[in-house]
């Protein structure tokens, strides 16, 4: 059977669940996907941090033997199963679904970032203001100890006793904080529109799944680009631009000594590629059987990676000026995460002429940036739990239906992310739920079901198939060895080095708080091990005859059997007795 009568086939079974309308679409939706805010507000803080120029070094190879093999690993099985991330298993090792699940949990975690998109919204509001409410201390929610912002002037320098007109703007203005996650307090309802606005668009981009986000990726993708640009340009041009960029990429080869910056550099290649979370494998299997994947991936991690040079470039430029103009050095000013988005960069723009429109461009490159890392999650979401449940699900009205139920009910729970203790559970979220030791484990699990159980040699054979181009015995060596040694070395040195999460330095959070974070890391993390226990527990037959069971393709594709019969590899054939 020839490769173009599977995918024929593949369209005729999913016909329901539908595809990519056209090869554009799928990269559009990818790139938007993998290319989001950690390019922007992590990726240069971690260059800067750790040796500049020299953390290209282990940035690069991790890119090489982990980053690149894992993409492709996930987007081929998503193309090969054709299934969401927890029915996929089923056609690769069963045993190994507990992936899935945990992928599942994760991804209720993940959706807590919508609220950055709402807070760059609420931003992108004020920023049409004639005066910028972050530059002047005459505003209703300045204290005593408020220093405002004058543009032309080199005396902006923060003391121990005072606080920026910025700082006091995010954190009295936006957040109103509490004194703690004990402190809940009220629903900040202006910041609740604006978290109702963002599930509006997400909703309305992945309403008629694949369909609409392709059609709605086409901006998301492409816009923040154009800003990117933009903004590149201004901050090249601006007075002390050049020395940001020399503490930006300033080579500083003694820190390669240092074990963090290795662990950083992996950790930052997972979290900006959208390796182990599930992504990758739903996107994929909206692809034609026959579609170079292959060549995609190495595209897409390309891309992604540039981008985060580039975004390093405009941050950084940015930074040089306003440390210039405030008569301080880059490090003083050099922030990561909503510090450098919603204080450190506004502060800089509000310093430029015309600040209303460097300071629009900025928000809205972010809001895009955001929205379609967003509901390519909720799409994910929503598609792995459509193929649990086909008959019920994959027809189109009840499809968009589950797709607002899912997004009204999260969204009314996502408003305890915009009360006064809001920002308290949301970096509990982040630094639990979605933590590095959360993606190792994941990554392990992976690695061991497919390099070893379904078999490294059969899976190239697989891409093979598909794309008509086998990957070298690099990719081979890098699933079943260097790949799960380095994410279990990892795992082991996050669990070492753990300590409790600390809101700004300062505050510490109850116990309570901290075992509740714990819950939320071992809800993934245990899906593994359970759902295989239960499934050999389940499985008829003796303990070996299970575990052939189970460590098997639970399905035998026709063009497989077809195969068979042109005696492929004995690895490729499912034995009978287990089909």
């Amino acid at each position: 059977m020839t490769r173009e009568r599977r995918n024929t086939e593949n369209q005729r079974r999913d016909g329901d669940r539908g595809q990519w309308a056209n090869k554009t679409e799928y990269i559009m939706v990818v790139a938007g996907s993998v290319v989001g805010l950690g390019n922007v507000w992590r990726f240069p803080y971690l260059c800067y941090k750790n040796g500049g120029g020299a953390f290209l070094i282990p940035y690069i190879m991790f890119a090489v033997v982990c980053g690149f093999p894992l993409f492709l690993l996930e987007t081929s099985s998503g193309q090969y199963t054709q299934e969401g991330f927890i029915t996929s298993w089923k056609k690769l090792c069963p045993l190994a679904q507990g992936i899935g699940y945990g992928y599942f949990m994760m991804k209720l975690y993940d959706f807590c970032y919508i609220v950055v998109q709402a807070w760059a919204l609420f931003y992108l509001v004020f920023s049409f203001r004639s005066e910028l409410p972050w530059v002047s201390c005459s505003n209703t929610w300045n204290t005593a100890h408020c220093l405002g912002l004058q543009p032309n002037s080199s005396s902006n320098l923060i003391t121990n006793r005072t606080t920026s007109a910025a700082t006091e703007f995010w954190e009295r203005r936006v957040l109103s904080m509490s004194g703690g996650i004990e402190e809940i307090g009220s629903v900040r309802w202006d910041l609740a529109l604006c978290l109702l606005v963002c599930w509006v668009i997400c909703y309305f981009s992945i309403w008629k799944g694949v369909r609409s986000s392709g059609k709605v990726a086409y901006l998301t993708a492409t816009f923040p680009y154009v800003m990117l640009l933009i903004l590149l340009i201004r901050g090249l041009t601006l007075p002390g631009a050049w020395e940001g960029i020399y503490f930006y990429l300033h080579p500083e080869l003694i820190q390669l000594k240092n074990l963090e910056v290795w662990i950083d550099a992996g950790s930052q290649i997972i979290f900006s590629y959208s390796l182990a979370a599930g992504n990758l494998d739903v996107l994929g299997s909206y692809n034609n059987y026959n579609n170079n994947c292959y060549r995609d991936c190495v595209w897409l991690c390309l891309l992604n990676s540039v981008t985060s040079l580039v975004a390093g470039l405009v941050v950084f430029s940015v930074l040089g000026f306003m440390a210039q103009k405030q008569g301080v050095t880059v490090d003083s000013v050099a922030e990561s995460g909503p510090g450098l988005a919603f204080i450190a960069y506004p502060q800089a723009t509000a310093m430029m002429p015309l600040p209303q429109f460097w300071t629009v461009c900025f928000f809205l490159m972010l809001i895009l940036l955001s929205v379609d890392t967003h509901f390519v999650t909720v799409e994910c979401f929503i598609t792995s739990v459509s193929d649990l449940f086909p008959k019920l699900l994959h027809t189109s009205v009840r499809h968009e239906i589950f797709v607002l139920i899912t997004c009204f009910c999260v969204f009314l729970t996502q408003l305890t992310l915009v009360t006064e203790g809001g920002i308290y559970i949301f970096q509990l979220i982040d630094y639990y739920g979605c933590t590095r030791a959360c993606q190792d484990f994941m990554i392990v699990c992976e690695c061991v079901a497919i390099g070893w159980v379904f078999g490294a040699d059969s899976f190239l054979n697989i891409i093979n198939d598909m794309t008509g181009q086998r990957p070298c015995i690099l990719f081979k060596l890098c699933w079943k060895y260097i790949i799960p040694l380095l994410s279990l070395s990892s795992l082991i040195l996050h669990l070492v080095e753990y300590q409790n999460l600390r809101f700004n330095g300062w505050y510490v959070y109850p116990n309570w708080a901290y075992l509740l974070g714990w819950t939320m890391t071992l809800s993934s993390i245990l899906m593994v091990p359970l759902w295989a226990t239960g499934q050999i527990y389940l499985t008829p037959g003796t303990f070996k005859q299970r575990l052939a069971i189970l460590c098997h393709p639970s399905e035998t594709s026709s063009w497989q059997t077809e195969k068979s019969r042109e005696e492929v590899p004995v690895e490729l054939i499912i034995p009978a007795e287990i089909a």
